[in-house]
């Protein structure tokens, strides 16, 4: 979609690896002004460089989702930064290692409740402020497979975070679209990041795991997923609203 983002700029939260740095690069690719952040500097310096290697321009900065100030003060970085924000990708997840309900540590549920829902619930807050004041815009925000649409044992807390995201995202797309601001979420299966492994998981191991696990086969690209993405924050989705695509190979159908 080269150009389709011209003029448009948009931030991606969790932008120094995986769905992040891809769905930056992408928006980059066609015409976007990017800004990626997180908590760590050195990867969101690494998306920056690939970017501009790819002839895109972005721009890094460090903030924790999880704080109201530093949310606030990321928005406001980025209108400083480039003049305005359109596009908002809210991406950052955790997950911990698997547990059953009743042994999940309760630091691992908040730290994961704070960062998949708190931390995009700011993110949104925030992002929302800004774009109904001037002009609309589009935001997707990354749930995942797990939650909503699928359970799986073991991972209790991570698919109940992930389901509010995907009940979260649909209730503000009600709340604002008469705002001029459209919201989504994708929800993607295993994709080939290291998050999909289970532990200690070879390559070789997980890729035969997943030959039989997903009907398509394989685990999902970053650049598929970032595909999706592009797709629901561009012109083209502009009758798409409050929806929650499912990227997964099948896994939930």
């Amino acid at each position: 979609m080269p150009d389709i983002f011209d003029g448009q700029v948009a931030l991606v939260t969790g932008g120094g690896s995986g769905i992040g740095r891809a769905t930056a690069r992408a928006l980059a690719a066609a015409g976007a002004r990017v800004a990626v952040a997180g908590r760590t500097a050195a990867r969101l310096k690494e998306t920056v460089a690939l970017v501009e290697a790819d002839g895109g321009t972005a721009a890094a900065f460090t903030a924790d989702v999880t704080s109201r100030a530093e949310v606030e003060r990321l928005v406001a970085a980025v209108v400083d930064r480039f003049g305005g924000l359109h596009v908002a990708v809210n991406n950052v997840g955790v997950a911990t290692a698997p547990a059953p309900v009743a042994d999940i540590a309760e630091d691992d549920w908040r730290m994961m409740l704070d960062t998949n829902l708190t931390g995009l619930w700011l993110s949104m807050k925030h992002e929302i402020r800004h774009m109904r004041e001037h002009g609309g815009g589009a935001i997707v925000n990354v749930a995942s497979n797990l939650g909503a649409h699928r359970r799986a044992p073991g991972l209790g807390a991570y698919a109940a975070t992930k389901a509010a995201v995907s009940v979260l995202s649909r209730t503000a797309a009600l709340d604002h679209v008469a705002d001029g601001v459209r919201i989504n979420a994708v929800s993607p299966g295993p994709v080939d990041t290291p998050m999909s492994s289970r532990p200690g998981e070879t390559p070789e191991a997980k890729a035969a795991r997943l030959r039989t696990a997903l009907p398509v086969g394989r685990a999902g690209t970053v650049e598929e997923i970032a595909a999706a993405i592009l797709h629901l924050a561009s012109p083209a989705s502009a009758f798409t609203i409050g929806t929650d695509l499912v990227i997964d190979g099948g896994a939930a159908a």
